[in-house]
């Protein structure tokens, strides 16, 4: 019997009162269930968590392996580049020449005497007819008084026969005479007008060689050092020089070219045309004048092969000196609308000619090319490369294929300007001379 009088003790008995039947029965599967849910909820955290730490750990070593592999990767190598350009480019054939004056004269006296005066500066620019030297005078005034005075006596000598022969004239008409008489008289008279025509001649003499005491330029020109000094003795058969006298404005070049190389200079100068030729200092480098091409040589000297051609030049400021050597340039041709780069951009590598070509990504590959004409900055380039192309001109020396570069792209005119890191810069560039080349010259 229950005891309804104490609900707690009923309560704790219910507690520990077994289960119903069916109970019993089916707590024992949910236990079991239960208890493998949480076992595989237990493992697949353990697996994610140990496929996060993983996965930390994996990304931490991709990072330092990038860090270590950024650090030890090389920085871009510092060049100087310039974008290939679409222009103009002159063709000239070059020979060696020396300046020549049009005229050289070598002063020499004409006469003996002793030098008085010496007229001139060393150096002196002088003219035509200006005095130089002055030569005693007073033996040839002496020699011209003796002619004149003979002059006088034999036409004094002369008178006198034309009158005997007059005279004989009248009397041999009268048969007062003997013809003999009158034929030697008339041989007399010729003889005295002979000798009448040989003191005019001595006179004329004496005044020429005064005359030839009395020493002028024959040209105008430019004197050099004295060869003479005032108080010497010079004389007609040493042919002692007095003074040089050279040109200088206008003065000529002649210069040589190889006979392979006559034929495109012939062509122009049939066809009337002027060609020009610029004299270089000996190292190619700096223009002294520019001159047009006067004459061609009319044989080709055997042993050399060459021809010699003549060019002249105004020369008011002196650059070109007698005799000095300069190398001639003889502009025979001009090529329009073809691609140009600096000379520095062009390497050579036995038969190999290429340049390093700057790609966008700031990496250079080599690319081989062919050079046409070429002058003292910039070649033309006839295949590998087009207008726009960035080259590299100077730090070849450490590129390789694939190197990768920082470039100070050089315009042409201007200074060299940073690239800067970005891809656009070099682009830009490209874009600029490619524009630059379509609009062409004018535009």
């Amino acid at each position: 019997m229950t005891d309804s009088r104490n609900p707690e003790r009923q309560q704790a008995v219910s507690d520990f009162a077994p289960p119903a039947t069916q109970d019993l029965d089916a707590s024992p599967g949910k236990a079991v269930a239960a208890a493998k849910q949480r076992l595989w909820i237990s493992l697949a955290a353990i697996v994610a968590l140990a496929l996060t730490a993983w996965a930390g750990v994996r990304e931490s070593r991709g990072r330092a392996e990038a860090a270590s592999a950024k650090d030890k990767a090389p920085p871009p190598i510092p060049v100087v580049a310039a974008p290939a350009r679409k222009g103009t480019i002159e063709v000239y054939l070059t020979g060696l020449g020396t300046v020549t004056p049009v005229y050289t004269v070598t002063v020499k006296s004409r006469v003996d005497g002793q030098v008085l005066k010496v007229l001139y500066k060393e150096g002196q620019a002088v003219r035509k007819g200006n005095p130089l030297v002055e030569i005693d005078p007073r033996p040839f005034e002496v020699q011209l008084t003796q002619a004149e005075g003979q002059l006088i006596k034999d036409r004094a000598a002369l008178q006198n026969g034309q009158v005997d022969l007059q005279r004989y004239q009248t009397l041999i008409a009268k048969n007062a005479v003997a013809q003999q008489i009158e034929a030697t008289q008339r041989a007399t008279v010729l003889q005295d007008q002979g000798a009448v025509k040989i003191d005019e001649g001595n006179i004329a003499s004496a005044k020429l060689n005064l005359t030839y005491c009395h020493i002028t330029s024959p040209i105008d020109g430019r004197v050099g050092l004295r060869l003479v000094d005032p108080g010497n003795m010079v004389t007609a058969s040493a042919g002692t020089a007095l003074v040089v006298i050279t040109q200088t404005d206008p003065i000529t070049v002649i210069f040589t070219l190889p006979e392979q190389q006559l034929a495109p200079v012939l062509k122009r100068i049939r066809a009337g045309e002027q060609l020009m030729v610029d004299a270089l200092d000996s190292d190619s480098k700096t223009a002294i004048a520019r001159g047009r091409l006067t004459t061609v040589d009319n044989q080709i000297d055997q042993t050399t092969g060459t021809l010699k051609l003549r060019a002249v030049y105004s020369n008011h400021d002196g650059s070109l000196f007698p005799n000095e050597f300069v190398n001639a340039q003889l502009l025979v041709d001009e090529k329009k609308d073809v691609t140009l780069v600096p000379n520095a951009a062009v390497q050579r590598n036995g038969s190999k000619t290429f340049v390093y070509l700057v790609k966008p990504d700031h990496s250079v590959t080599v690319r081989e090319v062919s050079i046409g004409t070429a002058n003292a900055e910039d070649s033309e380039i006839t295949s590998g490369v087009a207008p726009g192309d960035v080259l590299v001109t100077q730090g070849v020396d450490k590129l390789q294929e694939g190197s990768v570069v920082q470039a100070q792209v050089e315009q042409p005119g201007s200074t060299a300007t940073p690239s800067g890191a970005s891809t656009n810069s070099l682009q830009e560039h490209r874009n600029r001379a490619h524009a630059a080349s379509q609009s062409g010259p004018g535009q």
